[in-house]
């Protein structure tokens, strides 16, 4: 296979079947479920890498600080900091102050955390309330963008410029750790995926003990691009109601879990812990 960069390995992945359900998210603050398909997941991939592009001006290389939980709307932020060429860095904890925040071209933040973002020196700050159906921010601070608000108007249709897999696409262990190539992060996520017997039919559910950061992923951001890589679904879930967290897989048809909380040995029938 050449040499890819993680957005042409989601891109790939769409190309397999695009009405096929991609990710689920529960919301335990409303208890809602949100499915999102791969094509519907792409549409918001292609209106934040155009938002991130045209209208934060965000270029290959930029760093973009991802304050962000596991949420549908991180991995979505994810994937188009690839798509534009930039630098993904997630925040292995939700920063609480200015001072908390790795530096970076651009920050993308819970909205309660707007005015320590915009304290934080980026020289542009989005906020997002993470609301299930992506919706804006009752109000929002005129010196911030909106994700939900502004990306909306943006085109469902990106068009990358010629992808650089030997480029850094995440930088992990705050603004002076490690980084790593997109040819890097498809390479292991291919390891992983293999390793984990991964395809096109399996459902891994992550589940986490409320707002997990995006580290829960792994350093390579393992889980979820074996998972694009395979081809499969994912299920992002909370453990808090826990007597009800079996029969919400078994409903799910989850065939693996991985997280940071969950007691995978007191899960009964096929599903399988990924370790």
């Amino acid at each position: 296979m050449p040499t890819q960069t993680p957005f042409e390995l989601w891109r790939a992945a769409v190309a397999i079947d695009a009405a096929r359900p991609f990710v689920t998210s529960y919301d335990e603050a409303t208890g809602g479920r949100v499915e999102l398909s791969y094509a519907t997941f792409d549409n918001w991939v292609a209106k934040t890498a155009n938002f991130l592009r045209d209208g934060v001006g965000a270029e290959p290389g930029d760093r973009v600080v991802l304050a962000l939980p596991l949420h549908w709307q991180s991995l979505v932020w994810l994937t188009a900091c690839w798509a534009v060429g930039a630098t993904a860095l997630p925040c292995g904890e939700l920063p609480e102050s200015a001072e908390d925040f790795p530096a970076g071209e651009v920050i993308v933040a819970m909205g309660d955390r707007t005015a320590a973002a915009l304290d934080a020196g980026a020289r542009e700050v989005v906020v997002t309330g993470l609301h299930p159906l992506g919706a804006p921010l009752p109000a929002c601070d005129p010196a911030a963008l909106d994700f939900g608000e502004e990306a909306r108007g943006y085109g469902d249709v990106f068009e990358p410029h010629s992808g650089d897999a030997a480029g850094p696409a995440l930088v992990w262990g705050g603004a002076a750790g490690e980084a790593r190539s997109g040819a890097d992060l498809v390479a292991t996520a291919g390891r992983r995926a293999e390793q984990w017997d991964l395809t096109t039919t399996d459902r891994l559910a992550i589940i986490t003990d409320g707002q997990a950061a995006l580290t829960v992923l792994g350093e390579a951001l393992d889980l979820y691009l074996a998972t694009v890589y395979a081809g499969a679904a994912l299920v992002l879930t909370c453990d808090s109601d826990s007597a009800n967290l079996q029969s919400r897989l078994e409903m799910e048809h989850v065939s693996a879990v991985a997280g940071s909380s969950a007691e995978f040995s007191s899960l009964a029938g096929s599903i399988r812990p990924l370790t």
